[in-house]
């Protein structure tokens, strides 16, 4: 199977999931599930539970419990855009290509949606058709809590939100940011796979760092280089703020060399996986060379 059929096939795996995870009507709240359904469904690239899934799979890691832990993962990323989103911190009215949560339902309702989809995300990963092993569902719970919180995304997103009155001016403080506010997530995503699989983490999680960073490098090139129209959000927003961002430091073509760079670092990191791990390298691939 071509990278980009294992990448669709796993997206369209999330998509059923989720939709079967989050069924209307089924909590006591409508609104609240309606407006989490339209944050989490049909949408997006599906990369974080893609990497977890590929990386469960170099441990022989049965699919089903993958997904289950990586709609877990993406129930913490979707809510993390509806927060970003949000008036409050990056005031965007489109994510994804149509109108955000807090615009197509109201903000109050878009605030709990986002902290309905984060708990239940450790909702699933405790369930025991996620892992039959208690050890195993604690360890995913806490590794997750660990990468969302104040030691990895929100930390990174504080921080982010300080650059606007002017820190984070150099490469190595927006390296720190970017590597907990996008990072933390991606690592986890690798981390789990090995988890599951009951096995050492050390490789992807070197591999996990270097994707992470070069996520973001290719983001800050995207935002100079593409359209509203064809990312499906605004562009350029770091630069209205007055936040640095890795074009502003490296230059463009610096940019792209050290995503390039870590590409290759990220791959070398498989290594020890050899020909099992050939989807992994195009993923680390395709990172970089991604439109959108």
């Amino acid at each position: 199977m071509s990278f980009q059929d294992a990448l669709a096939r796993t997206a369209a795996d999330t998509d059923a999931l989720l939709d079967r995870l989050l069924p209307p009507g089924a909590f006591p709240a409508p609104r609240v599930t309606e407006a989490m359904r339209y944050a989490a469904l049909g949408q997006g690239k599906r990369l974080r539970p893609f990497l977890l899934v590929e990386s469960a799979s170099l441990f022989d890691v049965p699919r089903s419990r993958a997904l289950r832990a990586g709609a877990a993962l993406e129930c913490v990323h979707c809510y993390s855009l509806v927060h970003d989103d949000l008036p409050a911190m990056d005031d965007d009215d489109l994510r994804r290509g149509k109108p955000t949560a807090h615009k197509a339902f109201d903000e109050a309702t878009a605030i709990l949606a986002g902290d309905a989809l984060l708990t239940y995300a450790f909702e699933i990963l405790s369930d025991p058709e996620t892992h039959p092993d208690p050890g195993m569902r604690i360890a995913l719970v806490s590794g997750l809590a660990k990468a969302a919180g104040v030691a990895g995304m929100v930390g990174g997103q504080m921080l982010d939100i300080a650059a606007e009155t002017g820190g984070a001016q150099e490469l190595s403080a927006i390296t720190e940011i970017q590597s907990l506010k996008t990072g933390a997530l991606f690592r986890f995503a690798c981390e789990a796979g090995a988890i599951l699989g009951g096995a050492d983490p050390a490789p992807l999680t070197r591999y996990a760092a270097k994707i992470g960073l070069a996520f973001q490098i290719a983001d800050d090139i995207l935002d100079v280089e593409s359209t509203p129209e064809a990312l499906g959000k605004a562009t350029q927003k770091d630069k209205v703020m007055g936040k640095a961002t890795f074009v502003d430091l490296l230059g463009l073509d610096g940019a792209k060399a050290r995503a390039h760079a870590l590409v290759d670092e990220a791959i070398a990191s498989l290594a020890p996986y050899g020909d099992l791990a050939a989807t992994l390298t195009e993923a680390a691939r395709f990172i970089v060379s991604r439109r959108k």
